[in-house]
């Protein structure tokens, strides 16, 4: 158990330990990170900080709040269950508190963190997002693009940008945009291998491709579609290496257009023939629809996505920007 506490001190009232608010940001960072050495890293503080300000939280509420276990970490008890949901409501009302009257004076401020695919995220939400934060100076984001998904009912980010439409959860989600992928190659690869002119000769070549047991979406297993039992001694769970793989000339690899496209180094393969569609979904908790600068974000991205289709489709090899606000 974590912070053993006697029966009589589970029952004192919280009129003889007034409530410390921000001892509710420790609680939901434990919950979230499920380790106290996490949640501290997250909060710029040490670990003793952190099991002080619990122990002070459950002393307050005469409750256990977090039992330990050697596998999972800090596990919420029933009564830490029932708080998080308050905690949480609490502190989304204390942001868009925050934003409204530092908004009366300095305009639009704050931090968010936008999730998202590898590609996507290094290609295409990043370099938008610093045109946004050119015109927005109280501002700042953290851009994670990464190779799983992200979690956000432990806040790892605000915004997430998946391949997959979440199946269940309290989120405002919308289908940001569709996205194609083509097959790749160096010139100088091409040149020095058996030409290409059909499907079937693809069965000849090698692939560069994902580790199929760690794909985090079957959406990207889109090789075994193209090509069944494809030649592929050479995987990767990053969409990058895929890219960096084929720049060396010695495989093929299926690869976004907007990563793949702009680059004079690798041309399509069979065009018109291979050729697969996806989608992005983006979306945010049900709690943040009233922070002003978690929708301005997701509106924006929106219309960059709109801004950017021929780039996205393979239609255009240029990205484009949204006017100054």
């Amino acid at each position: 158990m974590y912070w053993q506490k006697s029966p009589m001190d589970m029952q004192k009232s919280t009129t003889q330990n007034p409530l410390n608010w921000d001892d509710m940001r420790f609680f939901l960072e434990v919950a979230r990170a499920r380790t106290a050495s996490g949640a501290a890293r997250r909060l710029g503080v040490d670990y003793t900080t952190v099991s002080r300000r619990i122990r002070a939280l459950e002393q307050c509420l005469g409750a256990l709040l977090f039992e330990k276990s050697r596998t999972a970490g800090f596990v919420l008890t029933v009564e830490g269950q029932r708080l998080v949901s308050h905690a949480e409501s609490l502190e989304s009302t204390l942001l868009v508190a925050c934003e409204q009257v530092f908004g009366t004076t300095g305009g639009l401020a704050g931090h968010l963190r936008i999730g998202c695919t590898e590609a996507f995220g290094t290609c295409f939400i990043t370099a938008q997002m610093s045109h946004f934060l050119e015109h927005y100076p109280h501002i700042s984001a953290d851009i994670l693009p990464v190779p799983h998904f992200i979690n956000l009912s432990r806040r790892e980010a605000d915004i997430a940008i998946t391949l997959e439409r979440p199946e269940r959860g309290p989120y405002v989600c919308s289908r940001l945009c569709d996205y194609r992928l083509r097959l790749y190659a160096t010139p100088e690869y091409l040149a020095s291998h058996p030409t290409i002119g059909c499907r079937e000769d693809l069965a000849v070549h090698p692939f560069v491709t994902y580790v199929e047991d760690l794909a985090f979406s079957f959406k990207l297993l889109y090789l075994n579609d193209l090509m069944p039992g494809a030649n592929s001694r050479l995987r990767s769970t990053s969409v990058v290496a895929h890219y960096h793989a084929a720049l060396e000339g010695r495989a093929l690899a299926i690869l976004p257009c907007f990563l793949a496209g702009p680059d004079p180094r690798l041309c399509e393969v069979l065009p018109g023939e291979v050729e697969i569609t996806r989608q992005f979904w983006m979306y945010y908790s049900e709690d943040l629809r009233k922070l002003k600068r978690v929708t301005l974000v997701a509106e924006y991205l929106r219309a960059c996505a709109e801004l950017n289709r021929p780039l996205l489709m393979g239609e255009s090899r240029v990205m484009g920007y949204l006017p100054s606000p």
